[in-house]
């Protein structure tokens, strides 16, 4: 492992203690013992990457969070892969993307995903409203309670992350 990524010593020893607890807390969550070893391993993972967390006074409540957390979007990507999957049986077969196409929509749609996920409620909401059902600044901002020109900056602001995706 490299300098910046060895664990230390206290991830080691609550890694030792305490992942399998976690993985069966997973396994009986998800219905899947290889879904929950991933989910467990990114947990720890997360923790590596945050080494300011450590060392954990309740180790259990912490990780049970993080790991509750990766189960939302664990949940949140099976939908939307099953919405483009279910979109996709809709189509005929001479327009259906090739199987890399497919995976390239997909991570798309995940990112973006990730993106709207990661936008104040107010600013997704006038967004997705302005984009997906195509209102009026107008009406938006009726619907919200909130000016024209907030609007305004709501839009551009989901169109600014947009363009980070790019």
């Amino acid at each position: 492992m490299s300098e910046s990524l060895a664990s230390p010593p206290s991830l080691q020893l609550l890694y030792r203690e305490h992942h399998g607890w976690l993985l069966g807390w997973l396994r009986r969550r998800l219905g899947c013992a290889e879904h929950a070893a991933e989910l467990a391993q990114d947990t720890f993972l997360r923790l590596l990457l945050a080494p300011d967390a450590l060392p954990l006074r309740e180790p259990r409540p912490y990780l049970s969070t993080i790991a509750r957390r990766l189960l939302i979007d664990h949940g949140r990507r099976r939908a939307l892969e099953q919405a483009y999957l279910d979109a996709l049986a809709a189509l005929p077969p001479p327009e259906l993307p090739s199987a890399e196409d497919r995976c390239v929509i997909l991570e798309t749609l995940q990112r973006i995903d990730a993106m709207l996920d990661g936008l104040p409620p107010a600013v997704r909401t006038a967004f997705l409203l302005a984009q997906l059902e195509g209102l009026p600044y107008a009406q938006i901002a009726a619907r919200l309670g909130v000016s024209e020109r907030t609007v305004k900056r709501y839009v551009a602001r989901g169109y600014e992350e947009c363009i980070l995706l790019l």
